[in-house]
């Protein structure tokens, strides 16, 4: 039996229900092809993008990586690192954030964006772009028994 364990354990308390300011935090971005939102080709994105920091010898902080679903068809992939990449697409975001946990199947994502949005405009907030976390690969997720989500959101 398999008992590989490629992503490290994840833990919620951090993210739950968070406001934090990020100031010009790096990130390299890639994009993957979806079908109505459906990933298609996330795996090899992943693959690329950690084996560009693994040959910079940079680190993925908190491996983090956000997926910004832009349309049905494309999501810019942001995965989180602490310096500059050689041939990579190098961006910063910054701005302030929310951050919400969410855990069970990826197909409840329709249910969390609508719960995420609800609740931050009863808070006030105005979310300008919203990116979700899929904190662990579906196999490490079911070896851990956990699925966690964590959607973020730029306020304005």
């Amino acid at each position: 039996m398999d008992t590989a364990i490629c992503c490290p354990k994840f833990d919620p308390s951090p993210w739950e229900g968070k406001t934090f300011v990020w100031d010009k935090r790096k990130f390299i971005k890639d994009r993957a092809f979806s079908l109505f939102y459906i990933p298609l080709n996330f795996g090899m994105v992943m693959k690329r993008t950690h084996d560009l920091v693994q040959a910079s010898g940079a680190t993925i902080p908190e491996y983090l990586c956000l997926s910004d679903h832009r349309s049905k068809w494309r999501i810019d992939v942001y995965l989180a690192v602490d310096e500059e990449i050689p041939g990579a697409e190098n961006v910063t975001l910054s701005g302030r954030y929310f951050s919400k946990v969410y855990e069970g199947p990826y197909s409840d994502t329709g249910k969390w964006c609508k719960n995420f949005e609800l609740y931050t405009r009863e808070q006030g907030m105005n979310i300008r772009t919203q990116f979700m976390w899929y904190t662990t690969c579906p196999k490490c997720a079911k070896k851990y028994g956990k699925n966690y989500t964590v959607i973020i959101g730029e306020t304005g």
